[in-house]
Formats: C-alpha cells, sequence, structure tokens
C-alpha cells in the first residue's frame, strides 16, 4: 500500500526492501572479494545480466565475479563511503561523474557501455492505456492510484521519468501521485504485486517480470537518452577487474547484454 503523501506505506515500504534485499542483492558495502577476483557495483536494472555475464567469465577464465545491486546513486554514495569496489555500473552519467569529479574512478577505464528505453507498464492483465501525449490526462487516469517509479531526486529511473513527463506537460499533475521507489525495480515489484495500477521503468525490467506489460513507450526525444556508464574504480588493484570490464564490451558480453533487452549506448551529441 503506497501512502498518501508519494511515500511507501509501512506494508508496501516492507515488501519493496524485500524485493530489493532478496530479489536484487545487497544494498550495502559488500565484503571484499579475494584478489584474484571482482567486485561489482551496479544498477539494479543490470542485475539479470551481469550475473549471466559473471557466469560466463568465471567458465572462461575461472575468476568470481561478485556483484551487488541498487539504485545507482546508493552505489556512488557507498563508493564515496569508501565500500570496496572493482568496477561500477551506472544506470545514467550523473552518478559517474559525480564518482569521477571526486577521483573515485580510473577516467581512462570509462566507457559508455549500453542504452535502454523508458516505458510504462501496469499489472499484467490491466486495460489502463496511459496517456502519454502532450498535455495528456494521466494524472486523471491514476485516480486515487499511485504511480511508481524511482525516486526523481537520485534514482535515475526517476530523473529519466520526470523529464519525460515534464516534456510532456504532466509533470505538474502527476507528481503528487508518485510512489518514490528507492530503485527501478522496487518500482517494478510494487506493479507486478498490483499495488499501484502504473508504474515507469527500463523496458528491460518490464520483461523479466512476468507479472506487468508494457502498456505505452515513451516518445524518445522526451528525455534525456539512457545511457550507462561503466567504470574501474580508483581503489581497484584487482586484473580480473580489467578482464571482466573488457570481457563485458567483448562481442560475446555484448550479445547478453542484446539478450536482456539492452541496446547500444547512444552515441555522444
Amino acid at each position: 500500500m503506497v501512502g498518501m503523501n508519494g511515500t511507501f506505506g509501512r506494508r508496501g515500504f516492507a515488501a519493496a526492501v524485500s524485493a530489493v534485499v532478496l530479489g536484487i542483492g545487497l544494498t550495502v558495502a559488500a565484503p571484499a572479494a579475494m584478489a584474484q577476483d571482482a567486485l561489482v557495483l551496479a544498477a539494479a536494472s543490470t542485475k539479470n545480466a551481469v550475473e549471466k555475464l559473471a557466469a560466463q567469465f568465471k567458465a572462461k577464465t575461472g575468476n568470481s565475479v561478485t556483484s551487488s545491486f541498487a539504485a545507482s546513486s546508493a552505489l556512488a554514495k557507498q563508493i564515496e563511503n569508501g565500500a570496496p569496489a572493482d568496477i561500477f555500473i551506472s544506470a545514467d552519467l550523473d552518478w559517474m561523474d559525480y564518482l569521477q569529479k571526486r577521483d573515485l574512478i580510473k577516467t581512462d577505464s570509462r566507457v559508455n557501455l549500453l542504452g535502454n528505453e523508458l516505458v510504462a507498464v501496469v499489472p499484467k492483465g490491466s486495460t489502463l492505456k496511459p496517456d502519454l501525449s502532450k498535455g495528456g490526462k494521466l494524472a486523471d487516469q491514476l485516480g486515487d492510484g499511485r504511480l511508481a517509479t524511482g525516486d526523481p531526486s537520485n534514482v535515475p529511473v526517476g530523473k529519466y521519468a520526470k523529464a519525460a513527463l515534464e516534456t510532456l506537460g504532466q509533470w505538474t499533475a502527476v507528481e503528487p501521485k508518485l510512489a518514490r521507489a528507492d530503485s527501478v525495480r522496487a518500482a517494478l515489484v510494487l506493479v507486478s504485486r498490483g499495488e499501484v495500477p502504473l508504474g515507469i521503468v527500463y523496458r528491460t525490467d518490464a520483461a523479466i517480470d512476468p507479472g506487468v506489460e508494457v502498456a505505452a513507450a515513451f516518445p524518445p526525444d522526451s528525455y534525456p537518452a539512457i545511457t550507462y556508464p561503466a567504470a574501474l574504480v580508483a581503489s581497484s588493484k584487482s586484473p580480473a577487474a580489467v578482464a571482466f570490464l573488457d570481457y563485458m564490451k567483448s562481442p560475446d558480453g555484448m550479445a547478453v547484454w542484446k539478450e536482456f533487452g539492452f541496446v547500444p549506448a547512444p552515441k555522444a551529441p
């Protein structure tokens, strides 16, 4: 259940937290990996793909990859606070820039790895067809219901969602109805469980949850191009991390990303 102030009610919050802790991975500093292994802190939306990449990498090299998934904002703050990590994968450029400005990544290793798309999802079987036109009536369609997405103040998917709704002239009306989740996967859970009638997530997240369906896609020009940068963390001394970052960029690695619905990184303007 979602509270009337746009934040989670007690039950909904507990459900979302459980989903993040049990279904996504630790959102606190993970224990240090062995020297020959790699520790990856990655945006929640990359979970399924990164886990498959890690399994393939271990089969090829014998080196393990330990992963922790959460909102890019939370992971960047963990790195800033000294959490052990070798690789950071962000769901937007801002949080990678945040670490780069603080000399917390190896700038020469930074690469724009992936792209994605922004979609509106509804619980499976819902007949709601969200109005994503300019000046549309999405807020009216929600009625007393809420719209789940990442917290626009810091979670990348929420920032993209806010930008899209502003472009469409719908942000002011929709903002009071937001359910501000702490990651894209937490927002997805709220829709999948029917706790809210609508959510804004990435297309890749919608594809992995059978409890939701894509009701509409946002116009590509309504939000900044979704870009996932990756980089080695400045404190990393793991040769395996260098190799895993290279593997994620390789043709074999890119085939896995494509399998999970990611698209090539947008070209820089």
